[in-house]
């Protein structure tokens, strides 16, 4: 008997790169498509698809290797629990950027074999994204490798530090609050559409944090997020007490920046529960402050050494000291997804606070099922 694999995802402006995951895929058994609807793409992609669930349904159904597809009812990343539950499929196939702990453990839970792809475009095609479908200048996310939390005012002013932040291709689609800066993204759009403009990177990074952050906002996102965004490469801003750095120190060397590709990791989060707030019960004081800035300061001593084994000492140093401020920081789930993968890294940090974004691991080798990053350089 010909086994049923399934299959999950937004699938939107179908492109090369969707039809050579489906032949992958469907060599296994009769190929089944779990499509997200409209309205569970625009919650975890803050953006409507360019095209609705019908059209992506008529498209997907089109496709050769495809025996069925359908628009699933639930809602969140595991949108198609309802039908996958229902269909009892014996194989679950996803890419290795929208691998979750939580699919794995849905298909241990019910038998299902679980398959994770690398993506590679059809033989003589370019790599594909719908991301990259969507612009021409990809406008960058940002991560912060260290001293998050440095740049609120209610931290610095404890103990002066800086944070770390590195500006990222969008090679994979980072979701709504997934520490990945998506928000203050999504505002550099509405003002400079595709692309940032050719101009001094600080300047950039005070007009965006200005629009991200307009007069009457009660809660200000950090001047990290556009700082991250607009700055190629990778950034240190040091703070003071205050929303704006008082320095920023930057590199765009090929070594470093080729030496943090290699070595970092992405894990995808579950999402956060319901009525979460991280900023309830914190511990904030001038010790935890100043081992996050200390941590902070041995982050980049380490990547300008290229050693991997400092760099991911510090980066747990770093996690601890911003886990002692806030801990809610750590939920249960993300705890036993670093219990997995404790042994397979030198250090670990969360990309989304209590759920919703990355684990971030270091390490030197190979990681399964986990993604890796591509650094956005220079402006051209």
């Amino acid at each position: 008997m010909t086994k049923k694999v399934f299959v999950s995802g937004c699938f939107d402006i179908l492109h090369s790169g969707h039809i050579a995951f489906f032949d992958e895929a469907s060599a296994y058994g009769d190929l089944y498509v779990a499509l997200g609807s409209d309205k569970t793409v625009f919650k975890l992609k803050g953006r409507l698809p360019v095209n609705n669930e019908d059209e992506r349904l008529f498209m997907v159904r089109s496709a050769r290797s495809v025996e069925d597809a359908f628009v699933s009812q639930g809602s969140g990343m595991l949108d198609f629990m309802e039908e996958f539950i229902t269909m009892k499929p014996d194989i679950m196939v996803v890419n290795a950027d929208g691998h979750m702990p939580e699919k794995q453990e849905l298909c241990v839970e019910h038998g299902v074999e679980y398959v994770v792809l690398q993506r590679v475009p059809h033989e003589g095609l370019p790599p594909r994204s719908t991301t990259a479908l969507r612009t021409i200048n990809q406008m960058p996310f940002r991560i912060d490798l260290a001293g998050g939390w440095q740049d609120q005012p209610f931290v610095s002013k404890y103990y002066p530090g800086g944070v770390i932040t590195i500006s990222l291709e969008p090679t994979i689609q980072f979701n709504e609050r997934s520490g990945m800066a998506s928000s203050t993204r999504r505002a550099a759009i509405e003002m400079w559409g595709p692309r940032i403009p050719t101009e001094d990177y600080e300047k950039l990074s005070k007009i965006l944090f200005c629009y991200d952050n307009p007069p009457g906002t009660k809660i200000i996102s950090g001047s990290q997020d556009s700082i991250g965004i607009v700055y190629p490469g990778l950034a240190k801003a040091h703070y003071e007490g205050d929303y704006w750095p008082t320095s920023i120190e930057h590199t765009l060397d090929e070594t470093l920046l080729q030496f943090i590709e290699k070595n970092i990791y992405l894990v995808m989060l579950g999402p956060r529960e319901d009525g979460y707030d991280v900023l309830d019960g914190t511990n904030i004081n001038e010790e935890n402050a100043k081992a996050l800035a200390l941590s902070t300061d041995q982050c980049w001593d380490a990547i300008h050494a290229q050693d991997v084994k400092a760099f991911g000492a510090s980066i747990r140093a770093t996690f601890e000291a911003q886990v002692a401020m806030f801990p809610n920081m750590l939920t249960p789930a993300a705890q036993k997804l670093i219990d997995q993968y404790r042994d397979k890294a030198y250090g670990w940090k969360l990309s989304g606070a209590g759920g919703g974004g990355y684990l971030v691991l270091i390490s030197d080798r190979p990681i399964e099922n986990a993604s890796q990053i591509y650094i956005r350089r220079e402006i051209d």
